[in-house]
């Protein structure tokens, strides 16, 4: 299926649509947003999509999600996020303007980033073998003193529980049994995680001592690779800002999150590297009895995540069957953490 764009990203993939030296435009796109590296910036777009669990279908959503986006990143990445810009309708004539330009009708929100350097990106280093004991020490002390000061309240309480984080696994595998059956996603698999989260929701005592032990925060909820980078300092940036119910959770999701990717990518030694030096820091050495259950529903969303994006007609046909490919090697590791 050819790829179907929105005019306002056409736009943006000329040189000449920015106000700053452009040679050319590399456009990246993911089942959420799509995104343009133009000459030292970076822009990112919310797509028109509701898939529920997030709504980005109005033009209001978008911007109020933009501004969220912006505040909530500059926590890890204050020099990263620039502000929020806008595509307008300028007597016809659609136009890039700054928040302080915006000017005619507004056509689309979005959010201006200082160009990160691709080759210092985590998923770039990890496929070259170039992530280091000593990265992951830089992490977890970029971590440890962010998950500290990281908000905590009775209302984040809530979401640690059994039954409040019980609600993002159910709601993977209602929005996944449509795939169920499919070239990614198998009835077996499907019902060996399904089992294996359902049956560990029950140990309430054990989610209610992680809450006792205030380890409820607002987190980053999107935590692995693609979304570090590796240069001067650690940025760890792209965090949910579209659902506060993925963003509040025990830390130890997050921590998951990166020990799942690193997994994934085939470095098992690094991920036990890494969970090791968080407790070792932290000291919270209670993390690894909710490690395995964290993991696997870490990997699962980003099966699911795979999926969706797929299925997304504006992506390239090549595009869509990686994601496929990638999503069955999710499910497959979401599934060994069950069985370990």
């Amino acid at each position: 299926m050819d790829s179907v764009l929105p005019n306002f990203i056409s736009l943006l993939q000329l040189p000449e649509t920015y106000p700053h030296p452009v040679e050319d435009v590399v456009l990246l796109q993911t089942h959420i947003s799509y995104v343009t590296l133009a000459g030292d910036y970076a822009y990112k777009w919310k797509k028109p999509v509701d898939f529920g669990f997030l709504n980005f279908s109005t033009l209001e959503k978008r911007k109020y999600y933009c501004q969220q986006e912006l505040s909530l990143n500059r926590r890890l990445c204050p020099d990263l996020y620039l502000g929020v810009v806008a595509i307008c309708d300028i007597d016809g004539t659609l136009q890039l303007r700054n928040e302080d330009a915006i000017d005619g009708t507004i056509v689309e929100y979005g959010i201006k980033m200082v160009r990160m350097d691709q080759g210092k990106l985590m998923g770039t280093l990890l496929a070259d073998d170039q992530v280091t004991k000593s990265d992951l020490d830089n992490i977890v002390d970029t971590l440890v003193p962010f998950y500290k000061s990281a908000e905590n309240s009775e209302e984040l309480n809530a979401f640690g529980t059994a039954e409040g984080f019980g609600v993002n696994v159910i709601e993977n595998f209602e929005q996944t049994e449509g795939f169920v059956g499919g070239e990614a996603l198998s009835r077996e698999i499907f019902d060996t995680i399904k089992t294996f989260s359902m049956n560990f929701l029950t140990n309430t005592e054990l989610f209610q001592s992680r809450i006792e032990a205030g380890k409820i925060r607002d987190c980053h909820g999107d935590m692995y690779s693609a979304n570090i980078c590796l240069g001067d300092t650690v940025q760890i940036f792209d965090c949910i800002e579209f659902n506060e119910r993925f963003r509040y959770s025990d830390v130890a999701a997050d921590i998951a999150f990166l020990a799942m990717d690193l997994d994934f990518h085939g470095r098992d030694d690094l991920s036990k590297y890494f969970v090791h030096r968080y407790v070792e820091i932290s000291g919270d050495s209670q993390l690894v009895e909710v490690l395995a259950f964290y993991c696997s529903y870490r990997a699962y969303v980003r099966g699911k995540i795979g999926l969706f994006t797929a299925s997304d007609p504006s992506v390239p046909k090549d595009v869509a069957t990686k994601c496929l490919v990638d999503a069955k090697k999710y499910f497959d590791l979401s599934a060994g953490y069950c069985l370990s």
